[in-house]
């Protein structure tokens, strides 16, 4: 199911889209935490910490076959050409996906650089503009292929970066053909209308794509991805779960009226992600 398809019948429910990390080894063992989690989607993310991982759209595909799950994968637009970018893309298709959020990918230190290249022959916003012409039937050349995609395309926005420019950006992804958006965590629902008013403002209408906005589990001495409001790290330094924290967090959020939610669970030191506690969230929130 495509994740525009999931919103339209959504009705008053919420809905999760929990991020995934591909494992490390082929081993489909590895892929068991996903069974247990109940989210609308799973989203498969890229090459996370910039390591050798599964492909995410082959991780996706195998979740989807062997649980069951509706699935979403991310594409960087770091690591290939185009023509590289567009032959995966077919071929994701291929294997029945359906939903890819593109995005740059995180950029390469100095110490990677010498080992590897950074591509980049799109920007994220350029290859939501290409995907878009692919489900027109158009490679990135302008030849026609032989049927046109089908995929529903997704994007990122970061609320931690100046919202003026980012609602810009937001916004020229949204003409180039981005269908959905997810965004980077968020802490509080000042920072929700606050990117919505700079939307408005930057385009002189409401966004009217869905978007999931990030919410972290966190954990002390974990990996955040975000700046962290005090009172919430003082929280968790005074033993709050951090299970908790989330869970308030979206009750704020539902009181607005935000119903579509991505849900980041826990990062370890390490990279070990901590899934039960991301299906505890989601209990909760089917829990009402």
């Amino acid at each position: 199911m495509k994740v525009t398809e999931k919103c339209a019948s959504q009705g008053e429910q919420t809905l999760i889209i929990c991020d995934f990390s591909p494992p490390r080894s082929a081993d489909p063992a590895t892929l068991e935490p996903a069974k247990s989690l109940g989210a609308d989607f799973i989203c498969v993310a890229y090459s996370p910490g910039r390591s050798v991982r599964v492909d995410s759209a082959m991780t996706a595909s195998a979740i989807s076959q062997r649980f069951g799950k509706e699935v979403i994968f991310n594409l960087a637009t770091r690591d290939m050409n185009r023509l590289a970018v567009q032959n995966h893309l077919l071929g994701a298709e291929m294997l029945g996906l359906k939903n890819v959020v593109v995005l740059k990918g995180d950029d390469f230190g100095d110490k990677d650089l010498s080992r590897v290249k950074h591509v980049g022959d799109f920007t994220p916003t350029g290859l939501i503009q290409a995907l878009e012409r692919m489900n027109e039937g158009l490679d990135f050349r302008g030849r026609k292929l032989s049927s046109p995609s089908d995929l529903c395309i997704g994007a990122t926005i970061d609320l931690s970066r100046p919202l003026e420019s980012e609602a810009e950006l937001t916004h020229r992804k949204v003409s180039a053909g981005a269908h959905f958006f997810l965004t980077q965590p968020v802490f509080g629902t000042d920072e929700v209308a606050s990117f919505l008013d700079a939307y408005r403002a930057a385009s002189g209408e409401d966004l009217s794509q869905p978007v999931f906005f990030g919410v972290q589990v966190l954990v002390k001495d974990g990996v955040i991805f975000s700046t962290v409001p005090q009172r919430i790290r003082t929280d968790l330094e005074g033993g709050r779960e951090g299970t908790d924290i989330a869970l308030q967090l979206l009750q704020d959020f539902s009181a607005l009226g935000i119903k579509r939610i991505y849900l980041v669970p826990p990062i370890l030191k390490g990279g070990a992600r901590d899934y039960q506690a991301a299906q505890r969230v989601i209990e909760g929130v089917r829990r009402g």
